[in-house]
């Protein structure tokens, strides 16, 4: 099974949860598509099997610039490529933001739905007041994600 990723990042923290996801998929046997900046073309040339996402969230709420232009074109084109695919989203963010928090995952949440992607898991929350390994601190829920994957 192929497993594509999506990140939104700005300082590089959910790149490294990313590439983090990226090895753990690989070790288990998984192939996977990862590049930060890609667009909806190659998202789909690479003929995915699954979705993950990882963000974090900026200003009030928002996603990283660089993975609004491939959110943008999901969303006007809604790829019928992707209906049915299992996917599930990591997002990273600050609990003291309040409502705001984790609002880049929320953003993709939406989407993947809007996509018709099987959410097949709760998206995790990763809290930069809480957590200074944020890669390692999701290796449970990417444990329970691969788990899931290998039930398909």
């Amino acid at each position: 099974m192929k497993v594509a990723l999506l990140s939104g990042s700005v300082y590089g923290t959910a790149e490294e949860v990313a590439r983090h996801a990226k090895q753990l998929l690989e070790a288990e046997g998984f192939r996977t598509f990862y590049n930060p900046r890609a667009s909806l073309e190659e998202l789909l040339n690479e003929a995915p099997q699954a979705l993950l996402a990882v963000t974090s969230t900026t200003g009030m709420g928002e996603l990283p610039d660089n993975l609004m232009p491939l959110y943008s074109q999901l969303r006007e084109q809604l790829p019928a490529a992707l209906r049915g695919l299992p996917g599930a989203v990591i997002g990273l963010g600050d609990a003291s933001y309040g409502d705001t928090f984790c609002g880049g995952g929320e953003q993709l949440r939406e989407l993947f739905a809007e996509l018709g992607v099987n959410d097949v898991q709760d998206m995790l929350r990763l809290d930069a007041s809480e957590s200074v390994t944020p890669e390692t601190d999701a290796e449970p829920w990417l444990a329970e994600f691969i788990g899931h994957l290998r039930r398909r």
